[in-house]
């Protein structure tokens, strides 16, 4: 058992995280949302919290066992617009409570209604929402006892997006745009159709709304073809803007009303090219525009962490219109940078420190900015930086209970491939460390493969070195956050140099004189649950145990099962289905090789994963049971791909204890 000081399972339940973060317009405070685990029911519950940001003074300013959610200043700071289910937990409502006290009011009164986001209008008299309606037959049957009991009788699909990861089976109704009075409550619909309406931003003179949708008759078989429009905002027609194709999301007009910026690319289909800040003429008087292609970033991934932290924002434009502030991931940190409009765009970093930089919002002169910074060392605080003197001052002191954790040594290290390409990652030994001793090690493989390890704080290697593992993992290409080049090196061919990256990797650690290399083990999920059962099945001999998450196993299989459904053609197939390029698909996939497997191997899944189906993981069980290897199954139910971090919380303990047991008893006794 880990000593007091040290980072147990049941820790999870502790963290308190910061999940939306708002400056005020005048800069005198900053409203965040907090998050926090009530360990009886496992529900999580979230409040708002104020600071002041000029004595740094943080109090509590709602309370209750519910949830709270999305605040956003009035622009006139007076008060403070959110969602919240303290009246009904199924059914979220548009709240105002006054900065200066009292208590908050219920502005909507919504039946059968999803509300996914809001925004004030300029003039502070109405917001822009989007709003999903329940089906028609799901409302019936919500009114008819018998037909509630019954349940559905049948599900009548007519797409491929049927089905989202953590959200089920999704409605037939789409998202559209909806005004909201903001003194009588009162609801008008702006947009409707038969396609989602998403993105939405006000023009700065109120005037008119721009939205994202994607138009095209079969928006399922054409998922990034994705155009700009703007509507009048008293409603009427639609207009379309100069775009390319591709994918589009986090629209934002400048403050002269001429551009509207968003992040997307311009090339459908091909997922390792860099997510760009674009640039289109409002009017039409300009061609649209990268302003960050030279920079070679990715502007858009959020943070790996188990505990947050790394939230994406849409692009901020300065007060001259001038400059567009964005995140970007850079070498295992998410930066915030800024873009000028120039003909060659002048790309620089805002922030120095290393982290995640996450939620960040600029008070109405721009003279001081907040935003979240997660580290290695710790979960997300909230900072406000003056912007004329550069001086910073921390908000937040949630967590304080990690100061009496050791956490042990994390060391970053760069060091190079067989073929002399340079690759990045860390080791992290255990809190009473001994140079002088041999430790069992777990290499840790990251997911996606489109994401990379960040600079965020996580809890679960913690929770292994505080068992006496030395732990470590890196970024191997295929992932995010080193250039285009690095992203794309496995394009069509996974298990490829990705595979030797991370074997490279586990022969430089396993040089280290403090690594017993008869005690090795190997985890991963999702596409680190690939690597690791590509691992077993062609590298037999090198490691000792092997857990495998939420795992890809059968790239065959998989098209059509996961809630991607035949997209993943585009990464693995060469656009082209298993019927027409099976061997491929085949050569990609773990269970090719599997027959050669004969490490101990434990498989975890998920029974609502729908990213990568159940079936995924079972089929690795069996072929490993089949063939007389030591392996086991634990499903957990109700729950979706992100378990490890989203899931409920006795469950995330669970599989926890679950890897720790099963490399204790291959690689400790």
């Amino acid at each position: 058992m880990p000593a007091p000081n040290l980072i147990t399972a049941e820790d999870l339940y502790q963290f308190e995280l910061i999940t939306d973060a708002r400056i005020a317009p005048n800069g005198r405070a900053t409203i965040c949302t907090i998050q926090r685990i009530d360990r009886k029911t496992e529900k999580k519950h979230s409040n708002l919290w104020l600071a002041d940001t000029q004595t740094g003074h943080l109090r509590q300013f709602t309370f209750g066992d519910w949830s709270d959610s999305s605040p956003r200043w009035s622009p006139d700071g007076r008060t403070i617009a959110f969602l919240s289910n303290r009246a009904d937990e199924k059914q979220p409502q548009l709240y105002l409570i006054p900065l200066d006290g009292g208590e908050a009011r219920a502005l909507t009164s919504l039946k059968d209604m999803t509300i996914g986001s809001l925004e004030w209008s300029p003039d502070g008299k109405q917001f822009l929402c989007a709003i999903r309606q329940k089906d028609k037959e799901a409302i019936e049957r919500e009114k008819d006892e018998q037909k509630k009991k019954l349940g559905i009788v049948a599900r009548h699909i007519t797409t491929t997006r049927y089905k989202g990861d953590g959200r089920g089976y999704l409605p037939t109704e789409k998202w559209h745009l909806w005004l909201v009075n903001a003194r009588t409550g009162k609801t008008k619909q702006l947009t409707n159709g038969r396609n989602d309406e998403f993105e939405a931003a006000w023009s700065p003179d109120g005037q008119w709304v721009a939205y994202a949708s994607n138009i095209q008759p079969h928006p399922d078989l054409t998922p990034e073809m994705d155009d700009l429009f703007i509507i009048p905002a008293n409603g009427g027609q639609s207009r379309q803007l100069e775009t390319p194709p591709g994918y589009k999301f986090a629209l934002s007009w400048s403050p002269d009303g001429r551009w509207l910026a968003y992040l997307g690319s311009d090339k459908p289909g091909e997922w390792w090219r860099n997510t760009g800040v674009w640039l289109t003429a409002v009017d039409g008087s300009a061609p649209p525009r990268n302003l960050t292609a030279a920079a070679d970033l990715n502007t858009f991934g959020g943070s790996g962490s188990d505990t947050g932290g790394g939230q994406m924002n849409p692009p901020t434009w300065s007060a001259d219109s001038q400059k567009i502030y964005f995140q970007a991931e850079h070498k295992a940190d998410i930066c915030l940078m800024s873009v000028t409009l120039d003909s060659e765009p002048v790309v620089e970093r805002v922030i120095p420190a290393n982290g995640l930089v996450g939620l960040f919002t600029f008070d109405a002169a721009q003279q001081k900015l907040a935003y979240t910074l997660a580290t290695p060392q710790h979960p997300a605080h909230l900072f406000v930086r003056n912007q004329a003197s550069g001086k910073e001052k921390q908000l937040t002191r949630f967590n304080g209970w990690l100061k009496r954790k050791s956490l042990g040594q994390l060391e970053e290290v760069w060091f190079t491939a067989r073929d002399g390409y340079p690759l990045h990652g860390w080791i992290l030994t255990p809190p009473d460390f001994d140079p002088n001793r041999q430790y069992p090690s777990i290499l840790e493989i990251h997911g996606g493969p489109q994401t990379q390890y960040d600079r965020g704080f996580m809890h679960e290697f913690y929770y292994l070195a505080a068992n006496g593992y030395v732990v470590y993992w890196s970024n191997p290409r295929g992932g995010q956050g080193y250039g285009e080049a690095h992203c794309g090196a496995i394009w069509n061919n996974w298990g490829s140099v990705d595979l030797t990256d991370v074997l490279d990797w586990a022969a430089f650690v396993r040089q280290r004189p403090y690594i017993d290399p008869q005690r090795l083990g190997v985890t991963g999920g999702s596409y680190g649950g690939y690597m690791t059962n590509m691992i077993i099945g062609r590298e037999p001999d090198l490691f000792q145990a092997a857990v495998t998450q939420r795992c890809v196993s059968n790239l065959i299989s998989m098209w059509g099962s996961s809630d991607g459904n035949w997209q993943f053609q585009q990464t693995i197939g060469e656009n082209k289905p298993p019927y027409a390029n099976l061997e491929k698909y085949w050569d990609q996939s773990p269970m090719k090789y599997i027959g050669n497997a004969k490490t101990p191997t434990l498989v975890i899944h998920s029974e609502q994963d729908l990213r990568a189906d159940q079936e995924q993981g079972e089929q690795v069980f069996v072929a490993l049971r089949h063939k007389g290897v030591d392996t086991e199954f634990v499903l957990f139910p109700d729950e979706p791909h992100g378990l490890s971090r989203d899931g409920r919380t006795d469950r995330r303990v669970a599989r926890l204890q679950h890897i720790l047991r099963w490399f204790d008893t291959y690689l400790k006794t």
